[in-house]
């Protein structure tokens, strides 16, 4: 071969290499005609060729190797190369054997503000995973933090599960995605951590145990202050164990663990009290740092796994807030477990809006969706033999809750399984045919209030359509079994779906307020809509259910043989209906007030040519339509609210 840039053919000729060719650009300026043309567009107009390339694809589009595009060149800002597991032990950097009291108090309150990072929407690639004793945990000599970080990939694991079963998650909320580590639940080849070391449940919590025996008897033979950094990272073991243990309760629950879990939570938050206390015995971060502790950490190891979109800065929580996170987690998962003790539908749904209200985290609504959705094993085992075939468990139980629902509101005649209240089987029939189909919108409305605030505002749209469906299957149950009981018009069926339509309506109206959806100068008609309308319906619906439920009782009472005396008839939603007409009264005190401030000018109204009230009122209500009671128009409010004015 010749030095020179030739190139050599098989036939032994030596030839040059074809100089390549020199490349022109026709260069157009643009800026005129582009000037000229847009002057055709009128405000907000957009203007593109209809290729596939538009402004969807636009505004998606990825520069590679663009540090303010491309996530993987974050990591080539001039900052030295980010150092693994493996080197960063080799250069003294990482220690795995004799790690000072101090170190792994920080190195622990540091992992627990990740989790919660975690929790509250980042991705474990830039929280959990930065910490670079979790990449290889059996290669690490002390017993303390080996048992630590073993439990840790257990309890991401037991989060990560009880999440997806709830459903109740966002993309806000959480990321699920584990960036290739293996947390247990689907191991597969390349993982980082090794499925030969998978290590079972019991075995995490024993190896936590150990741990926690070891470090009470450091306690007893130790200085002072040296007692007192044993006695903190025993306190962080121990509320470790506790807390995996609780979690696994409420994921895999059955009828005998309800004690447990409480007392396990009761007594994860004396250990948070400690740890609390005890926040500052650890390492700090060092200041004007990304890393959540000295050692350990290393933010940008994980920064090539994330997928080429727009990096998404992420800033580890403080620990103190994050400590105090837990222990609010704690007392959430522990009123949460109260919804196992609601034998009635009504109370459960009261009790899923009252926690929602709460703005609680993903974590413990998840929760609560698992406690009350999902069947105990031994409530599942005690239904085997009453089972359809062809129905699932969980679906024949919440049919059967719902039919205690509607007997507990109305009581209707149907339903009674008893001589003096015969009921053709077609009714019954059609009966169970509505149970069936009121099991999705009802498991839907309890879903729904597991989402974040915002969320449930939009899936209540999709919830009300459902319910226009099922209010007219009610209207037929209740026609068809009315006349086969021969007990007349008997609205049963319909005033139950009534019910918590209006609730569902009201729910809807308020979450605009609670997210700040209306501009002032609409809350006048949001709360005549509330005032005259919604709450006076459901104060009636309370009214005719109790009068039904009584009729019910009436005409059992006066078919028995040898007639007692009649009890007294019970007024089971007095303090609810009570509730209401506050609300009501509420409603019409502030609709008033603000047509007084309107009348004065004390609101600001908008620009009469960027005004129109029929189309915004159309608007706020339009989700409302379709449904029982009728939406009420526009031209009907202003007839009805023009006398006040």
């Amino acid at each position: 071969m010749s030095d020179n840039n030739d190139e050599y053919y098989g036939d032994g000729a030596m030839e040059p290499l074809a100089a390549a060719p020199e490349v022109t650009y026709n260069w157009v300026d643009v800026t005129s005609d582009f000037f000229k043309y847009i002057k055709d567009l009128q405000l907000g107009e957009l203007l593109h060729d209809g290729l596939l390339f538009g402004l969807f694809e636009a505004m998606s589009a990825i520069e590679m190797m663009d540090p303010k595009m491309d996530a993987g060149m974050m990591c080539n800002r001039g900052t030295p190369k980010p150092l693994n597991f493996h080197q960063a032990v080799a250069a003294d950097k990482l220690k795995i054997d004799n790690i000072e009291p101090n170190e792994l108090i920080g190195i622990i309150d540091a992992t627990m503000a990740c989790i919660v990072s975690w929790l509250e929407g980042h991705s474990l690639a830039q929280t959990v995973f930065t910490n670079l004793y979790l990449h290889q945990p059996h290669s690490i000599n002390n017993k303390i933090l080996k048992a630590f970080c073993i439990a840790v990939y257990k309890l991401l694991d037991c989060i990560r599960d009880c999440i997806n079963q709830a459903q109740v998650f966002e993309e806000e909320d959480f990321q699920p995605m584990g960036y290739g580590y293996y947390l247990g639940s689907n191991p597969q080849s390349g993982h980082t951590y090794d499925a030969s070391l998978e290590v079972t449940e019991a075995k995490c919590i024993s190896l936590l145990r150990e741990q926690e025996e070891e470090l009470n008897k450091k306690t007893k033979n130790t200085e002072a202050e040296a007692n007192i950094l044993w006695t903190a990272l025993a306190a962080r073991i121990r509320f470790t164990r506790m807390f995996y243990q609780a979690l696994l309760l409420i994921t895999k629950r059955d009828s005998k663990s309800g004690a447990d879990c409480v007392a396990l939570l009761n007594g994860c938050s004396e250990m948070m009290k400690v740890i609390i206390k005890t926040s500052g015995k650890g390492t700090q971060p060092v200041e004007n740092s990304d890393s959540p502790n000295p050692m350990g950490f290393e933010p940008m190891i994980n920064q090539r796994l994330l997928p080429p979109t727009f990096p998404r800065y992420t800033r580890i929580k403080p620990r103190i807030e994050a400590l105090q996170y837990f222990d609010e987690l704690v007392s959430r998962l522990r009123h949460a477990w109260k919804i196992t003790s609601c034998t009635n539908f009504h109370t459960a749904v009261d009790f899923f809006m009252e926690f929602s209200r709460q703005r609680a985290c993903i974590l413990s609504r998840s929760a609560l969706q698992l406690l009350y959705l999902s069947p105990s094993p031994a409530t599942t085992a005690a239904t085997a033999q009453t089972v359809p075939s062809g129905v699932p468990r969980p679906h024949h139980i919440f049919i059967e809750i719902l039919r205690d629902s509607i007997k507990n509101f109305v009581n209707p005649p149907v339903l009674i399984n008893k001589p003096m209240m015969p009921g053709t089987p077609q009714a019954r029939e059609v009966v169970e045919t509505f149970l069936t189909r009121c099991v999705r919108p009802f498991a839907v409305l309890l879903q729904v209030c597991g989402h974040n605030r915002a969320r449930q505002r939009d899936k209540l749209v999709l919830l009300l359509d459902e319910f226009a469906t099922l209010q007219e299957e009610a209207e037929s149950v209740d026609a068809i079994t009315s006349g086969s009981m021969g007990t007349g018009d008997c609205p049963c069926f319909s005033t139950w779906v009534l019910y918590h339509v209006l609730r569902v309506m009201i729910a809807y109206l308020l979450s605009g307020l609670e997210l700040e959806l209306y501009s002032v100068h609409e809350y006048h008609y949001i709360f005549w809509y509330l005032y005259e309308f919604l709450y006076g319906w459901l104060v009636s619906a309370l009214g005719r259910a109790e009068g039904l439920a009584n009729e019910t009782t009436k005409r059992i009472e006066g078919k028995r043989a040898g007639v007692r005396k009649q009890k007294k008839r019970t007024r089971p939603y007095a303090r609810e209906g009570l509730m209401c007409q506050v609300m009501q009264n509420m409603c019409g005190g502030y609709y008033k007030a603000l047509v007084a401030f309107k009348l004065q000018g004390k609101i600001r109204q908008p620009q009469s040519e960027f005004d129109n009230e029929a189309v915004r009122y159309k608007h706020r209500f339009a989700p409302l339509s379709g449904l029982s009671p009728p939406q009420v128009h526009y031209h009907e409010f202003c007839e009805m609210t023009q006398p006040l004015q």
